[in-house]
Protein backbone atom coordinates (compact mmCIF):
# COMPACT_ATOMS: atom_id res chain seq x y z
CA UNK A 1 0.00 0.00 0.00
CA UNK A 2 2.19 3.47 -1.26
CA UNK A 3 1.85 6.19 1.69
CA UNK A 4 -0.76 8.62 0.85
CA UNK A 5 1.01 11.99 -0.25
CA UNK A 6 -1.10 13.27 3.11
CA UNK A 7 0.75 11.66 5.18
CA UNK A 8 4.26 13.52 4.21
CA UNK A 9 5.54 16.74 4.59
CA UNK A 10 3.62 17.74 6.99
CA UNK A 11 3.88 21.21 8.62
CA UNK A 12 4.69 21.48 12.33
CA UNK A 13 1.40 20.33 14.38
CA UNK A 14 -0.95 22.92 16.46
CA UNK A 15 -0.14 21.44 20.30
CA UNK A 16 -3.49 22.38 22.73
CA UNK A 17 -0.18 24.09 25.08
CA UNK A 18 0.88 26.71 22.22
CA UNK A 19 -1.68 28.68 23.27
CA UNK A 20 -0.63 28.89 27.08
CA UNK A 21 3.32 29.45 26.06
CA UNK A 22 2.54 32.17 24.26
CA UNK A 23 0.66 33.63 26.77
CA UNK A 24 3.32 33.09 29.66
CA UNK A 25 6.45 34.13 27.19
CA UNK A 26 4.86 36.64 25.32
CA UNK A 27 6.26 35.21 21.87
CA UNK A 28 4.69 32.89 19.57
CA UNK A 29 5.88 29.31 19.19
CA UNK A 30 7.90 29.61 15.97
CA UNK A 31 9.62 32.46 17.48
CA UNK A 32 10.98 30.83 20.51
CA UNK A 33 11.89 28.11 18.29
CA UNK A 34 13.68 30.28 16.02
CA UNK A 35 15.21 31.72 19.10
CA UNK A 36 16.26 28.54 20.95
CA UNK A 37 18.24 28.23 17.41
CA UNK A 38 20.45 31.14 17.79
CA UNK A 39 21.18 30.57 21.53
CA UNK A 40 19.93 33.54 22.52
CA UNK A 41 16.88 32.01 25.16
CA UNK A 42 17.53 31.56 29.01
CA UNK A 43 17.62 28.10 30.33
CA UNK A 44 14.55 27.88 31.26
CA UNK A 45 13.22 29.37 28.28
CA UNK A 46 15.66 27.09 26.47
CA UNK A 47 14.02 23.62 28.08
CA UNK A 48 10.77 24.75 27.73
CA UNK A 49 11.08 25.09 23.50
CA UNK A 50 12.89 21.47 23.80
CA UNK A 51 10.35 19.98 25.48
CA UNK A 52 8.03 21.27 23.14
CA UNK A 53 10.33 20.10 20.39
CA UNK A 54 9.29 16.47 21.44
CA UNK A 55 5.84 17.31 21.99
CA UNK A 56 5.61 18.35 18.33
CA UNK A 57 7.23 15.26 17.21
CA UNK A 58 4.69 13.34 18.77
CA UNK A 59 1.67 15.17 17.63
CA UNK A 60 3.41 14.32 14.25
CA UNK A 61 3.25 10.52 15.57
CA UNK A 62 -0.54 10.69 16.46
CA UNK A 63 -1.86 12.23 12.88
CA UNK A 64 0.38 10.11 11.27
CA UNK A 65 -1.20 7.32 12.13
CA UNK A 66 -5.05 9.40 12.54
CA UNK A 67 -4.43 9.68 9.04
CA UNK A 68 -3.61 6.56 7.92
CA UNK A 69 -6.36 5.19 10.02
CA UNK A 70 -8.71 7.53 8.44
CA UNK A 71 -7.72 6.33 4.79
CA UNK A 72 -7.66 2.65 5.62
CA UNK A 73 -11.51 3.58 6.67
CA UNK A 74 -12.37 5.12 3.86
CA UNK A 75 -13.29 3.21 1.39
CA UNK A 76 -11.01 3.21 -0.66
CA UNK A 77 -9.64 -0.57 -0.03
CA UNK A 78 -12.05 -3.71 -0.46
CA UNK A 79 -12.78 -4.94 3.11
CA UNK A 80 -10.71 -8.17 4.42
CA UNK A 81 -8.78 -9.96 6.21
CA UNK A 82 -5.66 -8.14 5.12
CA UNK A 83 -7.34 -4.82 5.56
CA UNK A 84 -8.97 -5.27 8.47
CA UNK A 85 -5.26 -6.44 10.40
CA UNK A 86 -3.50 -3.52 8.89
CA UNK A 87 -6.71 -1.47 10.73
CA UNK A 88 -6.41 -3.37 14.13
CA UNK A 89 -2.66 -2.69 14.00
CA UNK A 90 -2.67 1.11 12.92
CA UNK A 91 -5.36 1.67 16.33
CA UNK A 92 -2.65 -0.08 18.31
CA UNK A 93 0.09 2.22 17.25
CA UNK A 94 -2.38 5.26 17.42
CA UNK A 95 -2.68 4.34 21.21
CA UNK A 96 0.86 3.92 21.41
CA UNK A 97 2.02 7.17 19.49
CA UNK A 98 -1.41 9.15 21.93
CA UNK A 99 0.46 7.74 25.04
CA UNK A 100 3.90 9.31 24.13
CA UNK A 101 1.96 12.53 22.97
CA UNK A 102 0.51 12.57 26.72
CA UNK A 103 4.07 11.87 28.57
CA UNK A 104 5.65 14.82 26.43
CA UNK A 105 2.86 17.23 27.20
CA UNK A 106 3.19 16.74 30.97
CA UNK A 107 7.20 17.38 30.18
CA UNK A 108 6.13 20.57 28.43
CA UNK A 109 3.75 21.48 31.45
CA UNK A 110 6.46 20.78 34.11
CA UNK A 111 8.84 22.79 32.51
CA UNK A 112 6.33 26.00 31.90
CA UNK A 113 4.86 26.13 35.19
CA UNK A 114 7.82 27.81 36.48
CA UNK A 115 7.72 30.31 33.70
CA UNK A 116 4.08 30.94 34.58
CA UNK A 117 4.77 31.51 37.83
CA UNK A 118 7.40 34.31 37.16
CA UNK A 119 4.85 35.99 34.58
CA UNK A 120 2.16 36.02 37.29
CA UNK A 121 4.64 37.73 39.95
CA UNK A 122 6.37 40.10 37.56
CA UNK A 123 6.13 43.73 38.78
CA UNK A 124 2.96 45.91 37.28
CA UNK A 125 5.61 48.47 36.43
CA UNK A 126 8.16 46.03 34.72
CA UNK A 127 9.81 47.89 31.87
CA UNK A 128 10.10 46.28 28.32
CA UNK A 129 12.37 46.59 25.96
CA UNK A 130 12.48 49.02 23.48
CA UNK A 131 12.35 48.32 19.56
CA UNK A 132 15.74 49.37 19.57
CA UNK A 133 17.10 47.56 22.23
CA UNK A 134 14.93 44.57 20.96
CA UNK A 135 16.89 44.92 17.08
CA UNK A 136 20.17 45.36 19.01
CA UNK A 137 20.36 42.16 21.02
CA UNK A 138 18.85 40.07 18.21
CA UNK A 139 21.78 41.60 16.35
CA UNK A 140 24.59 41.07 18.82
CA UNK A 141 23.00 37.59 19.77
CA UNK A 142 24.02 36.19 16.35
CA UNK A 143 27.45 37.24 17.44
CA UNK A 144 29.39 40.90 17.53
CA UNK A 145 32.81 42.68 17.97
CA UNK A 146 33.76 45.71 19.50
CA UNK A 147 36.31 46.80 17.29
CA UNK A 148 38.82 50.30 17.17
CA UNK A 149 39.98 51.88 14.39
CA UNK A 150 43.37 51.56 14.11
CA UNK A 151 44.07 55.22 12.81
CA UNK A 152 40.98 57.13 14.49
CA UNK A 153 40.45 55.16 17.31
CA UNK A 154 36.55 55.57 16.80
CA UNK A 155 34.67 52.37 18.42
CA UNK A 156 32.54 50.50 15.94
CA UNK A 157 30.41 47.13 16.51
CA UNK A 158 29.94 45.04 14.02
CA UNK A 159 27.49 41.69 13.86
CA UNK A 160 27.48 38.43 12.24
CA UNK A 161 24.26 39.70 10.68
CA UNK A 162 26.08 42.56 8.90
CA UNK A 163 24.48 45.08 10.94
CA UNK A 164 26.42 47.56 13.22
CA UNK A 165 25.47 48.33 16.56
CA UNK A 166 26.43 52.02 17.76
CA UNK A 167 28.58 51.83 20.25
CA UNK A 168 26.97 53.92 22.66
CA UNK A 169 23.31 51.79 22.12
CA UNK A 170 26.26 49.15 23.48
CA UNK A 171 27.67 50.75 26.17
CA UNK A 172 23.67 51.72 27.47
CA UNK A 173 22.65 47.48 26.90
CA UNK A 174 26.61 46.99 29.24
CA UNK A 175 25.45 49.42 31.95
CA UNK A 176 21.96 47.53 31.88
CA UNK A 177 23.49 44.09 32.43
CA UNK A 178 22.19 42.84 29.04
CA UNK A 179 25.30 42.39 27.27
CA UNK A 180 29.17 41.09 28.42
CA UNK A 181 32.00 42.21 26.45
CA UNK A 182 35.17 40.10 26.62
CA UNK A 183 37.92 42.87 27.53
CA UNK A 184 40.48 39.85 27.68
CA UNK A 185 41.22 40.70 23.94
CA UNK A 186 42.25 44.17 23.00
CA UNK A 187 39.78 46.49 20.86
CA UNK A 188 42.36 46.47 18.18
CA UNK A 189 42.04 42.76 17.76
CA UNK A 190 38.14 42.67 18.68
CA UNK A 191 36.44 42.19 21.76
CA UNK A 192 33.84 39.64 21.55
CA UNK A 193 29.89 40.83 22.57
CA UNK A 194 27.66 38.16 24.37
CA UNK A 195 23.85 37.96 25.78
CA UNK A 196 24.15 38.00 29.87
CA UNK A 197 21.55 35.56 31.52
CA UNK A 198 19.40 39.27 32.22
CA UNK A 199 20.00 40.02 28.53
CA UNK A 200 18.10 36.62 27.11
CA UNK A 201 16.02 36.73 29.92
CA UNK A 202 14.49 40.08 28.81
CA UNK A 203 14.79 39.33 25.30
CA UNK A 204 12.95 35.85 25.96
CA UNK A 205 9.81 38.16 27.30
CA UNK A 206 9.96 41.29 25.45
CA UNK A 207 6.39 41.03 23.84
CA UNK A 208 5.10 40.21 26.90
CA UNK A 209 2.28 42.48 27.80
CA UNK A 210 0.29 40.90 30.57
CA UNK A 211 1.18 37.87 32.67
CA UNK A 212 0.13 34.51 32.21
CA UNK A 213 -3.38 33.29 33.08
CA UNK A 214 -4.91 29.69 33.34
CA UNK A 215 -6.81 28.74 30.35
CA UNK A 216 -10.52 27.27 31.31
CA UNK A 217 -10.15 23.69 32.38
CA UNK A 218 -10.53 21.09 29.49
CA UNK A 219 -13.91 19.58 29.36
CA UNK A 220 -14.06 16.30 30.46
CA UNK A 221 -12.77 13.56 28.68
CA UNK A 222 -10.83 15.73 26.37
CA UNK A 223 -7.14 15.48 25.75
CA UNK A 224 -4.64 16.01 27.65
CA UNK A 225 -6.62 14.33 30.70
CA UNK A 226 -8.45 11.92 29.10
CA UNK A 227 -7.66 8.40 30.64
CA UNK A 228 -5.83 6.48 28.21
CA UNK A 229 -8.10 3.44 26.43
CA UNK A 230 -6.63 0.06 27.80
CA UNK A 231 -4.68 -2.28 25.55
CA UNK A 232 -7.19 -4.77 24.17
Amino acid sequence: MPPHPALAAARRPVSQLDHRIEVATGQDVDTLWTYRDRGILDEPHAHLVDRHRELAKAETGVLFHRTLLHRLASGEFPVDSALLGRIDRTVDQLEEAAEVRDTAAQRVLTALEPIEATAQHAPEGHQQLSAADQAALLSLAGGAKVHAHLLTGRMSVPTASGTRVAYAHLQRLEAAGLVWRDTGHSELAGQPVTLTDAGRTALASSHRHRPATAPAPPKPGSWPTAPARPHR
